[in-house]
């Protein structure tokens, strides 16, 4: 049986992998080594171990990494301490193979603490692009993997230009399709988000129709991030429609955006928001479905909501060259430019769902092939 340790490192990383793990913990062939670790460990960006072990997972390990100070400085300590605290969790699990999910700036510890020990790399969500930090993370993570789960075909094909071994390159689709696929068949939101999940803010009268916020720092634009998200939360308020937003990713910029949230609702308290760090995959992406409208800049916009058919506006550059379906509409941080783009969004007729990013059977393709392929640290490259 093949133990397959598999890296969890903030709150939208388990959306991008829960049905692999179910599918892995099932797998006759396969016993799953689940790891939580950084910022998917701590309260104030949602306490997504919360829910991973409210599933029914057990934890292996936990791993506490995260430095203070969502700059760049701090992201490059905690994927320092990253490296040395998985590399004795590795040592200690001796798993025959370990998984990294996407882009976040600390999944190259995994690799790396993997790779340095002859511990065979799988990396899910390869090949994509989007401009800023992650794309270099992603794209480093993809050299040092032995075998590659990508979500698209457009992915599969520029991770097959890097060099990669064509017997070695599989695309599955994303894991979050799977979830998306569920709620599509059973769209009805069957609870009261604010009675449920709490958060902050206005309790807003959103039966008759709402927005969803989620907007997180860029990386390398992390010093304009409090001005960005000023922008977005002017459009909003002046749009007077009931939203739900959602608190940013543990990022450079973070701060900024949490300030510029806290700013906006100590001082305009808005009417017609409120505010939530977390929610369940399946309540959010139901929350989503029966939405007018996501706004910002979060891949959910790109990937479950193209399946969903949900309409999006993505704001600035975040997923920039990232492969989209008809339901996103590009803008930038204008107040009036993010009003036209909602507005356009709520009131389009012609958004349909796709399937760049899968058809809903990604997590058991991912841990079918985890079974039936050979794992090890030796990997072919193809020039």
């Amino acid at each position: 049986m093949k133990k397959i340790c598999v890296v969890v490192t903030a709150r939208p990383s388990y959306s991008r992998i829960k049905t692999a793990l179910t599918a892995i913990q099932k797998h006759p062939k396969l016993e799953l080594q689940l790891v939580i670790a950084g910022s998917a460990l701590l309260g104030r960006y949602g306490n997504a171990i919360d829910f991973i072990e409210k599933d029914g997972f057990e934890i292996a390990e936990k791993v506490f990494m995260v430095l203070e100070g969502e700059n760049p400085t701090s992201m490059a300590k905690t994927t320092g301490l990253g490296v040395m605290e998985l590399a004795n969790v590795f040592y200690k699990l001796q798993p025959d193979a370990v998984v990294t999910i996407a882009d976040r700036f600390e999944t190259i510890a995994t690799s790396i603490a993997a790779s340095y020990q002859n511990i065979p790399l799988i990396h899910i969500q390869g090949g994509e692009v989007t401009g800023n930090i992650d794309e270099k993370v992603r794209h480093a993570n993809t050299k040092l993997a032995d075998l590659h789960l990508v979500a698209s075909e457009d992915a599969k094909e520029r991770v097959l230009k890097m060099g990669e071994n064509p017997e070695m390159v599989f695309n599955t689709g994303c894991p979050s399709i799977d979830l998306a696929k569920e709620i599509k068949e059973n769209p009805k939101l069957d609870f009261n988000p604010i009675e449920k999940y709490g958060g902050v803010g206005e309790v807003i009268d959103w039966k008759n129709g709402y927005l969803v916020v989620m907007q997180h720092p860029v990386t390398t634009e992390y010093t304009s991030a409090r001005q960005d998200v000023l922008k977005t939360l002017e459009a909003i308020h002046e749009l007077n429609i009931p939203t739900f937003w959602f608190w940013p990713n543990v990022d450079a910029g973070s701060d900024g955006t949490s300030n510029g949230i806290r700013y906006f609702r100590e001082t305009v308290k808005p009417k017609n928001i409120h505010f939530f760090k977390n929610m369940e995959p399946n309540d959010f992406l139901r929350l989503l479905v029966n939405s007018k409208c996501l706004v910002g800049n979060s891949s959910v916009g790109i990937r479950e909501c193209s399946y969903l058919g949900v309409p999006v506006v993505n704001i600035g550059t975040r997923q920039n060259r990232r492969q989209r379906g008809s339901n996103v509409l590009d803008t930038i941080y204008d107040k009036n430019e993010i009003i036209k783009a909602i507005e356009n969004r709520i009131s389009s007729k012609s958004i349909v769902s796709s399937t760049i990013y899968g058809d809903g059977n990604s997590g058991e393709m991912i841990a079918d092939v985890l079974a039936e392929t050979n794992l090890t640290f030796h990997k072919t490259i193809m020039y």
